[in-house]
């Protein structure tokens, strides 16, 4: 019995071995009966258009200031009629040495700063052939474009980012290039990268369009990332802030209008640290040449945190102006047993100062209520160029 058994495991793994033997053999002649005279230098079905299909999937996504940076799959697909072929599989899943020995496009990021193949630990290539003659070439790359951005409604700010390829030496009378899924599901994106961390990452628009030189018109494809910027972080390290002090400010209008010095310090700290936020906040953002939504606000709390300096200033040079015509020293006559007259004092609120205590605060409140709602009621997104 355990000799009969023996036998059959040695019989049974004798069958296993020489079908895997028979089977890579077919793939083995398959594969040599595909590249027996193909020439890897014509494109596919010279002499008349073809096309290519696209989609991306893209892992991680990361944006500066003017340009951005993704991880992503970039898939081709095409037809080769030359690689047509029959045999016991649908799909020959062949590794990236196969790459080197057949035609592929030459396609090329036209907006791309940088643009990286990962090789490690090999490079990270996937290429398949169908019975049809379909291929599916698959690369991971990683790749730095270009993304002008208009900051003036920074930092309420939305942005489209392109991403345009195709073929460098094709036109369109050689290669049309498609989306392989259509325009909605061709580029897959998952939710983990759709939060970023200065930006939301709203959506994408897929499109096609003919580039124009003068060696041809080439097909392009274009994929607009939108994005959102995120207002968190600004209004914790700048809005609020910037609020705090001009209601600080307003502390100089319920000090007493003789005491000049406590008014001064008050107005000239405020200012100072006015200054200091503002330079803060400019830090934030690129060297442009206009006025962004933060540069308006903080010009209005300066001048709102200002006006009491100034206010002062006017006050005190119209009171001393009139004190000195109503305190003239002029003989007092008195008689005897007569009580001394009291001398005229000063009240301690100004006129000045019950108005703007006031109107003051109800005016930065109004500012504030246009500000925001002018921008966060607006769509701020840019619209793709």
């Amino acid at each position: 019995s355990f000799e009969f058994k023996a036998l059959f495991s040695l019989c049974s793994l004798g069958n296993v071995w020489g079908n895997e033997k028979i089977y890579s053999d077919n793939i083995t002649r398959i594969l040599d009966r595909l590249l027996d005279g193909y020439d890897n230098r014509l494109r596919p079905g010279s002499g008349a258009v073809s096309f290519l299909g696209f989609y991306l999937h893209y892992n991680n996504i990361m944006f500066m200031p003017q340009e951005y940076t993704m991880d992503m799959f970039f898939r081709q697909m095409w037809v080769d009629e030359r690689l047509k072929f029959e045999g016991p599989i649908e799909i020959l899943r062949l590794n990236n040495r196969m790459v080197d020995k057949i035609w592929t496009p030459d396609t090329f990021f036209r907006n791309s700063k940088k643009s990286i193949s990962h090789n490690m630990t090999t490079p990270n290539k996937l290429f398949r052939i169908m019975q049809n003659g379909t291929v599916l070439y698959t690369m991971r790359l990683t790749i730095s474009a270009e993304c002008p951005m208009r900051l003036m409604d920074f930092p309420m700010d939305g942005h489209s980012c392109p991403l345009r390829f195709g073929s460098y030496a094709y036109t369109s009378s050689e290669i049309i290039f498609t989306w392989r899924k259509g325009p909605v599901a061709s580029v897959e994106c998952p939710k983990e990268s759709m939060s970023l961390l200065q930006y939301d990452l709203v959506g994408q628009t897929l499109s096609s369009e003919i580039f124009k030189s003068n060696t041809g018109h080439y097909s392009v494809q274009v994929v607009h990332f939108h994005l959102q910027r995120k207002l968190g972080y600004y209004l914790i390290q700048t809005y609020i802030p910037l609020i705090m002090v001009v209601v600080l400010s307003q502390v100089s209008f319920w000090i007493n209008k003789e005491s000049v010095p406590a008014r001064t310090v008050a107005g000239i700290t405020t200012v100072l640290t006015m200054t200091t936020l503002s330079i803060s906040a400019r830090q934030s953002l690129p060297k442009v040449a206009y006025a962004t939504a933060m540069d308006w606000f903080i010009a209005v709390c300066f001048a709102f945190v200002a006006s009491p300096q100034e206010g002062l200033k006017r006050r005190n040079h119209s009171v001393s102006r009139s004190e000195q015509g109503r305190f003239r020293l002029q003989p007092i006559f008195l008689q005897q047993g007569s009580a001394i007259p009291q001398i005229p004092q000063l009240a301690g609120t100004s006129p000045i100062d019950a108005y703007a205590r006031i109107l003051f605060p109800l005016t930065f409140a109004l500012f504030n209520l246009v500000y925001w709602y002018i921008y966060l009621v607006k769509d701020t997104m840019e619209k793709p160029r």
